[in-house]
């Protein structure tokens, strides 16, 4: 197994625990979500566990490119926040199997033998939020453009970031807004992180 997570505590507590179960070995802890696809690679685990933020690249990033060039690996992605538009998000990258960090070690661990079995392993609290919730209304271009907004950038300096012309900007930003169902920018920045779609 590989382990992706930024906190180094939380890492070495994950592969500790782990480590305790007879069938399961940890060969390759990574602490940045674009060191994972170098080390799975190299370590060639059985399944790769990724924490959701990362820097470098999300554990949703890295489950994608994961998908793309090593796809035998099975991906279980934990996270913090249990956001409905995460779990659809990991789900479309490839992820088998999407739990929130409180569940307990055991339900871990039992979510590894089972997505070595074939199975799709999802909590299922989240789960009935994500149905009831909806699919994200936002295009990746729209997402693009309200994480480059949410420093607080204006339209010109988007613009130059994302190789768009300000008009082009403008009107991502309307959509996205109207989409959200925010009154301005900051709002929709705030609704699609508190949905799980940025």
């Amino acid at each position: 197994m590989l382990l992706a997570e930024d906190q180094s505590m939380v890492r070495e507590a994950l592969a500790t625990l782990l480590g305790l179960e007879e069938d399961i070995e940890v060969v390759a802890q990574v602490a940045r979500g674009d060191e994972v696809l170098a080390a799975a690679t190299t370590h060639r685990p059985d399944v790769a566990l990724l924490d959701i933020e990362m820097p470098g690249l999300t554990g949703i990033e890295a489950a994608a490119q994961l998908r793309e060039e090593l796809p035998e690996v099975k991906i279980v992605i934990v996270t913090t926040f249990g956001r409905p538009g995460y779990l659809r998000r990991a789900m479309e990258s490839g992820a088998e199997a999407f739990l929130v960090k409180d569940a307990p070690a055991a339900q871990l661990a039992d979510a590894v033998r089972r997505v070595l079995r074939g199975e799709r392993v999802i909590d299922p609290a989240l789960a009935a939020a994500a149905l009831a919730d909806g699919a994200d209304p936002l295009t990746a271009r729209e997402r693009d453009v309200l994480r480059a907004a949410a420093d607080g950038s204006v339209n010109a300096e988007i613009a130059r970031c994302l190789l768009l012309s300000e008009g082009t900007v403008r009107n991502y930003l309307s959509t996205a807004i109207q989409k959200t169902g925010a009154r301005n920018r900051a709002e929709a920045v705030r609704i699609a992180r508190e949905k799980g779609w940025l």
